[in-house]
């Protein structure tokens, strides 16, 4: 038996594949969207794939069950209640799956949504491992606001957290302490809010240190899930609804992305996500660019400026980072969106003029400060008296809050997001300049 961890590092996510060595047959577990890493290691080992087990509905990546179901004919299992468009075979509590000589069995465990399961990986008639979805994390578990269908929100959640607070207790928890926990992400992903940098933990470590998992009352444990979680990406809700569809080929949605001459011009009032560096972008940019910088989080931030119903033209410096960009569109299901890709060699008509920091120190009164931090980051404090505090995800629904009567300095804690900040604030106050506080941020960092 073999188990091999993927890791998305961008999503934190990780999904796996259970290869039964006497058999020649592997189990995906929550594959991410690209399939074509899963096939290369099947195929590595001489190896079938015929089976798929989706814990749940994933919000914040896509998954490609249904594109490797249609190219190997592998089925797909999941809870009956997650109720899909795609064919699948129900794998309720009890169910079991076996290949070779391990078995998989299904524990009902919803909290992070009302249709998850894990998987108790047996062998040789032991249980070695458990598939825990986005229901126990590594130093954490799912968090439970994720869902909306329509019902009081806040009765949702709090019923939600009273079932993450059984589904621990009485099934993840009742496991042997030498169980290896495998969860659906890491530390980075918004599904959660304290998540170790370990990637697998056992049952025995995670009941020691898991802070969730220490001993309380159900109110106390509801309470204490529910508060502080960080923002919801605008993408969550379009990726569940796509997931439980299917989304389409991945290779062949990328290839539908149209690629553009190299410095097309994007008709009016269209959406430009520029995603050269930020140096590149304040030198000359197009109207109505948002500076939403290539790196680690891209996808992440794409999803949270923009929601899955606003299409836009995405921009690169090289034809390779351009290529890149559209797998990370593809990874949220945004690559439908893009009404076209090129590199920009030129500069646009639109600059944005440097920050003399000095003065800004000396007199930071005479600008309007915007800190886009979120909100668990400015809970304990602004680092300037008097600056407007507007989460970056919120912050294009929110421009009008700021005045325009100073030049307005935007920043964040390190640099990043306040890039894409001070484009969306540069594009909605035309007639104000806008600075980026960028990495001199840190000089003011106590």
């Amino acid at each position: 038996m073999k188990i091999k961890q993927f890791e998305d590092k961008g999503l934190a996510h990780y999904s796996y594949a259970v290869l039964s060595e006497c058999a020649q047959e592997i189990i995906l577990i929550d594959p991410a969207r690209n399939p074509y890493p899963y096939y290369e290691y099947a195929a590595s080992h001489d190896a079938r794939i015929v089976g798929i087990i989706e814990t749940h509905p994933h919000a914040d990546f896509i998954s490609s069950h249904l594109e490797i179901h249609q190219t190997t004919g592998a089925p797909i299992y999941a809870h009956s209640r997650v109720e899909p468009d795609y064919p699948f075979i129900s794998f309720d509590e009890g169910a079991e799956l076996n290949v070779g000589k391990i078995r998989l069995k299904s524990l009902f465990t919803p909290g992070h949504s009302p249709d998850g399961i894990s998987i108790v990986l047996e062998h040789d008639g032991k249980d070695k491992a458990v598939f825990t979805g986005d229901t126990l994390f590594i130093g954490d578990v799912g968090r439970p606001d994720l869902r909306d269908d329509g019902k009081d929100k806040r009765a949702q959640k709090e019923e939600l957290a009273r079932q993450m607070y059984h589904s621990t207790r009485e099934k993840l928890m009742k496991l042997a302490d030498d169980v290896v926990v495998y969860p659906a992400h890491g530390a980075g992903t918004l599904c959660g809010k304290g998540l170790s940098d370990a990637s697998s933990s056992t049952i025995g470590e995670e009941k020691k240190n898991n802070p969730a998992l220490q001993a309380m009352a159900e109110e106390e444990f509801v309470e204490m899930i529910l508060e502080d979680q960080p923002f919801i990406p605008k993408y969550f809700g379009f990726n569940v609804t796509l997931n439980k569809q299917g989304a389409p080929g991945f290779q062949a949605s990328i290839d539908a992305v149209s690629r553009l001459e190299i410095n097309h011009k994007p008709r009016d009032k269209a959406f430009i996500i520029d995603a050269r560096s930020e140096e590149i972008f304040k030198k000359g940019h197009l109207k109505n660019a948002i500076n939403i910088q290539e790196g680690a989080k891209f996808e992440t931030w794409l999803g949270s400026i923009l929601g899955p119903n606003e299409s836009f033209y995405l921009v690169a410096e090289s034809e390779d980072t351009l290529e890149e960009l559209i797998e990370k569109s593809a990874k949220i299901g945004y690559e439908g969106l893009i009404l076209g890709a090129f590199v920009m060699e030129d500069a646009g008509e639109l600059t944005m003029s440097s920050l003399d920091v000095e003065d800004f120190k000396s007199h930071p009164e005479n600008y309007t400060i915007v800190d886009i931090r979120n909100g668990s980051e400015t809970a304990d404090g602004l680092l300037f008296d008097h600056a407007l505090a507007i989460p970056l995800p919120e912050l294009r629904e929110r421009t009008d809050e700021i005045p325009r009567n100073k030049p307005v300095v935007v920043h964040c804690s390190g640099g990043y997001r306040s890039a894409a900040g001070s484009s969306i604030v540069a594009a909605a106050l035309p007639e104000t300049k806008v600075f980026d506080l960028s990495e001199a941020v840190k000089k003011f960092e106590s």
